[in-house]
């Protein structure tokens, strides 16, 4: 069925074929925003009830504070955090209605953080830079798949410095089970790079502090980049940790002369590396040729 499915699509011409990614991304996008705000409440919530006595470093979120109300993905309905006013279908259009509410709730005129439609847009601009490199079938759905998992763990990392175990270790089996087909790598690559990049940084993290007795590093970036590595194997490893290092590096320092950032508070390393495995899937390989043609 979804083989005819993806064959009836392919007969679409290409403008067709980005129009129909940009709405689903624009969609997609929307509920990654969701996501992002929901899916750590979920878990605090969790680690509050598992452990009462927990009080410090949590958000300060109405959700947090009554444990017997529902809170998860599908409820409560969307509605303004401020004035707590439900959402109206005509004000959930993903990007049009951030317009046409110039950016504020329709009832108590607080303005609605920018950073919303910013995440569909980017969600559908990946997706459809995906276009490019895949053709139409089971590659590039596992690929919109792949991008948008690592939308939403980078802005909870931004957020929350925490990588939940639901997207990172959901993003590795899955990875493992794409390429049980080979569609990005061979099986046995997939399993070494799962491998190696889940040991390779919990090598760094534990000489980091044996020689300094601080933490480099969280957990999370460990799984992630095992998850990384089970999409596009061993070989994307080295690409993969050498971009989101350089990246790293530069942002951190930027943050640092330009914005006056104290170097003591930690920055968020998941998000570069998902930057780099995404484009280390696109670019991967031509990024090592033109390394090795530069030796």
């Amino acid at each position: 069925m979804f083989s005819n499915v993806f064959a009836e699509l392919a007969l679409l011409s290409t403008p067709w074929h980005i129009a129909l990614v940009a709405l689903l991304s624009l969609l997609v996008g929307s509920f990654l925003n969701v996501v992002i705000l929901r899916l750590p409440i979920m878990m605090f919530r969790g680690w509050k009830q598992e452990c009462q006595s927990l009080e410090d470093d949590l958000p300060d979120h109405p959700a947090l504070k009554d444990l017997n109300k529902p809170f998860n993905l599908v409820k409560p309905d969307s509605h303004c955090p401020t004035c707590h006013a439900p959402v109206k279908a005509w004000q959930n259009i993903p990007v049009i209605s951030y317009v046409l509410l110039r950016g504020r709730c329709g009832n108590c005129q607080t303005k609605i953080s920018p950073r919303y439609p910013a995440v569909e847009i980017i969600t559908a601009i990946m997706s459809a830079v995906l276009l490019v490199q895949f053709p139409w079938g089971w590659p590039l759905a596992a690929m919109l798949v792949f991008t948008w998992l690592l939308i939403a763990m980078s802005v909870i990392d931004i957020d929350h410095q925490i990588l939940p175990d639901t997207l990172t270790l959901g993003l590795l089996w899955l990875g493992l089970l794409v390429n049980t087909q080979g569609l990005f790598t061979d099986l046995t690559s997939a399993v070494y790079g799962a491998a190696v990049g889940y040991g390779l940084l919990w090598s760094i993290f534990w000489i980091f502090k044996l020689l300094t007795g601080k933490d480099g590093m969280g957990f999370g970036d460990f799984k992630l980049l095992a998850a990384l590595g089970a999409w596009l194997g061993l070989s994307a490893i080295p690409v993969i940790v050498l971009l989101s290092s350089i990246v790293g590096a530069v942002v951190g320092i930027a943050g640092i002369i330009i914005l006056g950032r104290d170097r003591q508070l930690p920055i968020p390393f998941g998000p570069y590396l998902a930057m780099a495995g995404w484009i280390a899937a696109l670019w991967g390989d031509q990024i090592v040729e033109w390394y090795l043609s530069t030796l």
